[in-house]
Formats: C-alpha cells, sequence, structure tokens
C-alpha cells in the first residue's frame, strides 16, 4: 500500500467512535457508489447445480467483546480444486459493533482471497465464489435485499460490494450460527 494511504489509514485509526462514524457518513454521501453489473446468485440456495460448483467457499463470522467493543472475526476459506483450507483469526484492534465485525471479517476476507489469487497470476474475474455466513443483516445488504440506513454500515456494504464486483460470481447464503461456531469456533 502506498504511503498516503497508510497515513490515510492511521489518521482515520486514531478518530473517535463518532467521528469515524461521522467520516464514513460523509464518504458515503460525497463518492456515491454504484456496483458494476455482475452475476450474483441467489440468496438462501442451498443447492449448487451440477457444473456450478464455485472455485471457494469463504465461511465469516466477526463480532465484539461487548456492543461495542474490540472486533475480531474468523473466516475459513476452501478451495474445491484441491480442497485445501484455511482458517484465519483476526483481531481488529478497535471499537466497533457485532454488525461492523461481521462487514470488516468479510472484506478481510476478500481481500485476502483476491491476493492470493494475483499472487498466483490469476485473476479473480475468472473465479466464481460461494460466501456462507450467519449474519442475515450482512448478507440481505450486500444482496440488496436490505437497506443500509446506517452511514457506517452502507461505506462497509458498498466496500464489500466493490470487493465482489472483482469476482466472476459469487453465492451469499446463509446459515445458523451453530454452523460458524462449528466451523469457526466463535
Amino acid at each position: 500500500m502506498n504511503d498516503s494511504i497508510e497515513r490515510i489509514l492511521s489518521a482515520v485509526s486514531s478518530l473517535s467512535e463518532e467521528e469515524r462514524g461521522e467520516l464514513f457518513g460523509r464518504l458515503a454521501t460525497e463518492w456515491s457508489y454504484s456496483p458494476p453489473t455482475q452475476r450474483i446468485m441467489a440468496l438462501e440456495v442451498e443447492s449448487t447445480k451440477s457444473g456450478s460448483q464455485p472455485e471457494y467457499t469463504l465461511i465469516f463470522d466477526g463480532g465484539s467483546k461487548g456492543n461495542p467493543g474490540p472486533g475480531y472475526g474468523s473466516y475459513a476459506l476452501t478451495r474445491h480444486e484441491d480442497g485445501k483450507d484455511s482458517i484465519v483469526r483476526l483481531d481488529f484492534g478497535r471499537e466497533m459493533t457485532n454488525n461492523e465485525a461481521e462487514y470488516e471479517t468479510l472484506i478481510a476476507a476478500l481481500h485476502g482471497l483476491i491476493e492470493r489469487i494475483e499472487a498466483v497470476g490469476s485473476s479473480p474475474g475468472d473465479v466464481s465464489l460461494e460466501i456462507r455466513g450467519d449474519s442475515k443483516l450482512v448478507l440481505n445488504q450486500v444482496q440488496g435485499t436490505w437497506k443500509a440506513t446506517n452511514d457506517r454500515m452502507r461505506a462497509l456494504r458498498n466496500r464489500a460490494r466493490d470487493l465482489l464486483s472483482r469476482f466472476d460470481a459469487y453465492r451469499l447464503i446463509h446459515h445458523d450460527r451453530e454452523e460458524s461456531v462449528r466451523i469457526l469456533g466463535h
């Protein structure tokens, strides 16, 4: 990342929760965002048709110790070609709500996957992805089924959509909380 972005991120992390909320709101308002047209698979669809198996499955979950409180998250990534999988644990090092932690975990997971794909000389635009999580709010806001009326949630939703727009296709699937605990441990 270039120095200018690092300085901006450092400055943003020093802001209070209220100041960050105001900043995100202004960014969302002043920098209107319209995601590119994309093939989006329906939310809550559990079966995959023959020949449409995604290349990767991403399972995410985030939370905070208190609400708001210190944010954390985890995600599991499985590459279906060879069954290789990994679990990544995240500590965001700042106060946030549970919903913000859910979004931040999804965003971190998408960044991580894009980096992995590009590191081997491939393009995310050639990859399909299945995303599973227990946050109906995040999944439905990203899908567009629910509105993001809070400025901070809207900014996070837009970041997630922007990252997802880099993939050929994706499917958002809600699963029960117990499934997240079984796979990720929290």
